[in-house]
C-alpha cells in the first residue's frame, strides 16, 4: 500500500482551510483514515480548527490563515460584523481580538487555535441587507458594509436601550469611540434600506440621529 505523507496532501488541497471529507480523500489509501488523521494533528502537520474544519500547521502553509475568512467558515450561514467590521472599516480605533460575525443559526462562540469566534443571531430578512464580499484578501470573504456592522452592533448591543434620539450621541461617540466624521460618511441610501429590513424603533431611532449629525454638518 502506497503511504501519503503531508507533502502529498499539500499537492493535493492547494487552499489553506479544508474540510474532513477533502482531507479523507487524501487518505482513501488507509484502512483507517481517521487515525493517520489522529497521527497528523498530533505532529502538527494539520491544525483542528473545529469539528470537520482544519488548516496546514505552520511550516506547511502557504500563506497566512486569514481569520475573517476562517470565520465565515467555522459556522454558518454566517458574515463578519459588529466590532471586527466596525474596527476593519476603521470606525472604532480598537483593534478587536475576538472575531465577530453575524448569523441566522443560535448565537455561538468557539475558542480555536486561531482565537476566539463569536456568532450573533439574526432573523433571515435582517441578516441579508448590507452584506459584502471583501475580495482585497486571499482568499475573500464576507463581512457586513461599513452601515450594517453599525446597524447590526447597535441592535445586539443590550447594554443599550436607544429609546431617545438624544442617547445616540453619547453612546456613538463616547462609548463606542466613533468620530463624528465617521458616521456622516455613512451612505445614507445604504442605511435606509438596512433600517427597513430591521423594522425596529432603535434602528429608526439611530437613523434619525444620523440624519440629525448630517444636517448639522451641512448649516455649520
Amino acid at each position: 500500500m502506497a503511504m501519503v505523507d503531508i507533502g502529498h496532501i499539500r499537492e493535493s488541497l492547494p487552499q489553506e482551510v479544508f474540510d474532513y471529507q477533502a482531507l479523507l480523500e487524501c487518505l482513501r489509501v488507509y484502512q483507517k483514515p481517521r487515525d493517520r488523521i489522529q497521527r497528523l494533528v498530533a505532529k502538527g502537520d494539520i491544525v483542528r480548527v473545529r469539528k470537520g474544519l482544519y488548516t496546514f500547521g505552520e511550516p506547511f502553509r502557504r500563506q497566512p490563515v486569514v481569520r475573517e475568512y476562517l470565520a465565515n467558515l467555522v459556522y454558518g450561514p454566517s458574515y463578519v460584523s459588529l466590532d471586527s467590521a466596525l474596527s476593519s472599516h476603521g470606525l472604532v480605533p480598537e483593534r478587536v481580538e475576538t472575531v465577530t460575525s453575524v448569523t441566522t443559526g443560535r448565537s455561538r462562540r468557539f475558542e480555536t487555535p486561531f482565537g476566539t469566534f463569536s456568532y450573533r443571531m439574526l432573523t433571515p430578512a435582517r441578516y441579508t441587507a448590507g452584506v459584502q464580499l471583501v475580495t482585497a484578501a486571499e482568499p475573500a470573504f464576507l463581512m457586513a458594509s461599513p452601515e450594517k456592522a453599525l446597524v447590526d452592533k447597535v441592535w445586539t448591543d443590550s447594554r443599550f436601550a436607544g429609546a431617545r434620539i438624544r442617547d445616540y450621541g453619547p453612546y456613538l461617540l463616547d462609548d463606542l469611540r466613533i468620530e463624528p466624521e465617521g458616521l456622516r460618511l455613512l451612505d445614507a441610501e445604504r442605511l435606509a434600506a438596512i433600517g427597513q429590513a430591521y423594522e425596529s424603533p432603535k434602528i429608526d431611532n439611530l437613523l434619525r440621529f444620523l440624519r440629525s449629525l448630517r444636517a448639522a454638518e451641512d448649516n455649520a
